[in-house]
């Protein structure tokens, strides 16, 4: 009886003592939507292998606090209305650790109620002022917009460009698409045109599912502007962009909030339609960007591209999608528990070193200072990658510290 009792209680303190190892070995898990399919996917796809190559090195260096990573994802469909159940089913059903947003604006902003009601620590990836409505304490922006004025921060350079020429321009066209991304990006805008004492001659925003954008391109050139603003996402940057080409616009600037141009799939596709166009960027391998530890993590990534069918050159948006996770990692790690409030406490008193940059982070979750790019499309030949690859072909206008080349002045000189 004694010898079973003994052999009963080793046992027991067995199970016991193993208890904390099995638990250990359960996997960290980060939940997310990301575009997948829709519009969006572009580039949504190149964000989610940038990820997964952070969760390939984190697993191969031992994973976080000694325990492995996984992420769980699912396809947003690159459509807001899919967000919140996305996140409930994370949060409630997957019970996942962390949740991070997926790509852009209009992803980020409905995943914030859901993540408020659960007290989550939220990381938005390339969320323009994303958390401005919302005032969140616990959110905090992977994306190169922000300082004092987010929303202006984001085409501050478009502006910086277009004033300095001489003579300088009179008059602006705005267009976008109603949606959460281009009534930001068009709020930060008529405040700089406003500052700057240029003259509104045009100011619409047409549905998102908008299919002919040549009647808005009329309309524009109608109003016969100096400059063009327009905030648009992929597929209406590439239906303006065609029909500016079909109209014939003549403005002395177009560009300035058009998302997809950053997206090496869209480049090849518009190819020499893209000459001229003044558009913002937020990385390329230029100047203090270019430093050794970017360019080793984009060698690792473009090796991986092709066979997933992503992004070829990745220089828009993976950056900073490695970057999201590796800010999550290094506050985890000086934590040195899951605690959410303890990890955004931390987060909002430190700096950050990424393959981005440094990120160090201010009022509403913003980069503490703007890094957005002001760039022009020139000498684009023809439809081929590897033309991309040169700095000659999107040169960095702005800021002046990162500027490799000259704005080609007017719009309609740079098509030549």
């Amino acid at each position: 009886m004694l010898k079973r009792l003994g052999g009963a209680l080793l046992a027991a303190t067995i199970a016991i003592s193993a208890a904390p190892a099995a638990k250990a070995a359960d996997p960290i898990t980060i939940g997310l939507g990301m575009a997948l399919t829709g519009g969006l996917a572009p580039n949504g796809k190149a964000a989610l292998l940038a990820m997964q190559i952070w969760e390939e090195d984190i697993n191969a260096k031992g994973g976080l606090l000694g325990r492995p990573v996984k992420l769980i994802y699912y396809d947003d469909q690159s459509n807001p209305s899919t967000v919140p159940g996305i996140y409930t089913k994370l949060l409630d059903v997957d019970k996942v650790d962390f949740v991070v947003s997926g790509y852009a604006t209009n992803m980020v902003a409905p995943a914030l109620p859901v993540v408020m009601q659960h007290n989550r620590m939220f990381l938005g990836l390339l969320g323009l002022a994303a958390n401005s409505e919302f005032n969140y304490p616990n959110y905090f922006s992977i994306g190169p917009t922000g300082g004092p004025h987010p929303k202006q921060s984001f085409s501050k350079g478009f502006f910086e460009v277009a004033m300095a020429q001489n003579p300088k321009p009179q008059t602006i066209a705005f267009a976008g698409a109603d949606a959460e991304f281009p009534r930001n990006a068009l709020e930060g805008a008529h405040e700089l045109a406003k500052e700057a004492g240029l003259k509104i001659v045009y100011d619409r925003t047409y549905p998102p599912t908008t299919n002919d954008y040549t009647p808005i391109v009329r309309g524009i050139q109608a109003a016969n502007p100096d400059l063009v603003f327009v905030a648009s996402y992929p597929p209406d940057s590439v239906g303006i962009i065609r029909a500016a080409n079909e109209v014939g616009l003549k403005a002395k600037l177009f560009g300035g909030g058009m998302v997809g141009l950053q997206a090496t799939a869209i480049k090849t596709q518009l190819g020499p339609l893209l000459n001229g166009i003044v558009d913002y960027d937020f990385w390329q391998p230029v100047g203090a960007y270019a430093t050794p530890e970017a360019m080793e993590f984009l060698k690792r990534y473009q090796a991986k591209s092709a066979a997933a069918g992503v992004d070829l050159l990745g220089f828009y948006l993976p950056p900073f999608a490695y970057a999201d996770m590796q800010v999550l990692q290094q506050a985890v790690t000086a934590v040195g528990s899951l605690d959410q409030q303890k990890i955004a406490d931390y987060m909002r008193s430190h700096t950050f070193k990424t393959v981005a940059g440094d990120i160090t982070f201010g009022a509403n979750g913003e980069w503490t200072e703007a890094r957005v790019l002001e760039v022009q499309f020139q000498n684009v030949k023809n439809n081929d990658v590897d033309q991309f690859r040169d700095p000659k072909v999107e040169v960095v206008l702005y800021p002046p510290a990162l500027k490799n080349g000259d704005l080609i002045y007017p719009y309609s000189d740079a098509k030549k």
